[in-house]
């Protein structure tokens, strides 16, 4: 099948010498590293574990997350303190 693919001018040069130097076609290079990219089975990624919290409670007393004023009123009584 025929298709166009637009590489930067660097990367076709760089396949263009590769694939002479291996003695097959551009498109069978391209074919083969395509290939070989969906193939490649993907790096397992270190495992994070995050930290759970384990604290009680629940919100400062006047606080109401579904007003903005309040929140701001209680940090700034805090700052206050």
């Amino acid at each position: 099948m025929r298709t166009t693919v637009s590489l930067d001018d660097l990367v076709l040069k760089r396949a263009k010498q590769a694939a002479a130097a291996r003695g097959v076609s551009l498109a069978r290079l391209v074919e083969d590293a395509v290939r070989a990219e969906l193939e490649r089975k993907p790096a397992k990624g270190a495992v994070l574990e995050l930290p759970v919290s384990t604290a009680q409670g629940g919100l400062r007393p006047g606080v109401d997350l579904r007003r903005n004023e309040s929140l701001w009123e209680a940090l700034e009584a805090e700052d206050a303190g």
